[in-house]
């Protein structure tokens, strides 16, 4: 899914899959559904992945933080139960310097585990 670019803090969703939309032309998007990490809450309700992000401490300076969340959904969206080496791998390309990437990983699984995502896939 990801290039040789580094960092994800470009990643949106398009037609629903997580993209990095600094490698693409933007007339590659037209006709396509695009949504930014604002768009993935209801109203004033976080999406479970975003929830999960503040309860579990993922948040650090918060460069990183909506590629992450928008690599996440697309990654439970695709996989709703993925394990930690799933999770690790589907985080490929997406670099925090701050963290060791624990409660990234921690935020994912307890987004996975909500009763939210069903939801909010909805």
């Amino acid at each position: 899914m990801w290039d040789a670019t580094p960092g994800s803090a470009c990643v949106v969703h398009l037609d629903g899959r997580a993209v990095k939309s600094c490698t693409m032309l933007a007339a590659q998007a037209a006709g396509c559904e695009v949504v930014t990490i604002e768009g993935i809450a209801k109203g004033d309700e976080l999406h479970p992945v975003q929830a999960a992000f503040q309860a579990n401490h993922a948040l650090q300076c918060g460069f990183c933080t909506p590629g992450m969340i928008m690599t996440a959904v697309d990654l439970l969206r695709r996989i709703p139960n993925p394990d930690e080496q799933t999770i690790r791998a589907n985080l490929d390309g997406n670099l925090c310097r701050c963290t060791g990437y624990h409660n990234i990983v921690r935020a994912i699984s307890a987004a996975a585990g909500s009763s939210g995502m069903a939801r909010a896939a909805e």
